[in-house]
């Protein structure tokens, strides 16, 4: 087997942002990284607030986000819904549906976005011919599971404030931020939308905002987040990046790659 070298010259590429999240976590083969950036995709491009995918809908492929922001969303009886996982530039959206094809919630375009669709069929056959690229795959629906479970604190047992901050900091680590100083992002998501995430009016998301700017801790403007006091405001939205983080440390990395 070939050492665990990084050929991840697609890296400027969709599939080489992907490959690159992946292998944060997991010990890949050169021929392994070339097998999932040789996987065939089809480029989809999407309105905002455009719904690709509807509850319970059978699915054949997963979606890797090229740009823009994919949500998960619930949707009441009523029509109420609930963001219950947002989907950032470089993540799959879906991966779990190529196990169950069944979607576990609507997908939608919060703004002008684009994916790729990668055909179920495509993954399990990569999935099946390199064990270790199962094995990262499995990895990076458990860290989707992770994010899950602190969305569900978040919008069960976090006052307003908190559940904001605690968004904009989980995103920022998501997007590879700076976690020592002030940073800036782009998240194009309205404050209607802001709501259906953390359970909240768009009233409500609207004070809590202006409480947190007055406060010095960020400002949102037109779609761009700035962070001003990282540590401070990871305080006010009870952020610990642990669950982001716990399985990238190096003794770990070190680990996996004697397994393989």
């Amino acid at each position: 087997m070939q050492g665990s070298m990084d050929v991840s010259s697609g890296e400027q590429t969709p599939l080489g942002a992907f490959l690159n999240r992946i292998m944060q976590r997991s010990v890949l083969t050169a021929d392994e990284q070339q097998a999932i950036l040789d996987l065939p995709t089809q480029t989809v491009h999407l309105r905002g607030k455009q719904d690709f995918v509807h509850i319970n809908e059978q699915v054949a492929y997963s979606c890797l986000v090229v740009s823009g922001v994919i949500a998960r969303v619930g949707q009441t009886a009523k029509g109420a819904r609930q963001i219950t996982s947002v989907h950032l530039p470089g993540e799959m959206a879906d991966l779990h549906s190529a196990v169950r094809p069944i979607g576990l919630g609507g997908m939608t375009a919060l703004c002008p976005s684009t994916i790729l669709r990668i055909s179920h069929g495509a993954i399990r056959q990569v999935a099946a011919r390199f064990p270790a690229i199962a094995e990262a795959f499995w990895r990076d629906c458990m860290l989707e599971s992770a994010i899950l479970l602190q969305w569900l604190l978040n919008v069960g047992r976090r006052d307003a404030q908190t559940r904001l901050a605690h968004i904009f900091c989980e995103v920022a680590v998501r997007l590879g931020r700076n976690r020592t100083a002030a940073c800036q992002y782009d998240f194009p998501v309205t404050q209607e939308q802001l709501g259906d995430a953390a359970a909240m009016t768009s009233v409500h998301v609207n004070r809590s905002l202006r409480a947190l700017h007055a406060r010095g801790l960020l400002t949102v403007t037109r779609g761009r987040v700035t962070i001003h006091q990282w540590e401070a405001l990871a305080r006010a939205g009870e952020f610990d990046p642990t669950y982001l983080l716990a399985d990238m440390e190096p003794h770990r990395q070190e680990r996996l790659r004697i397994s393989v």
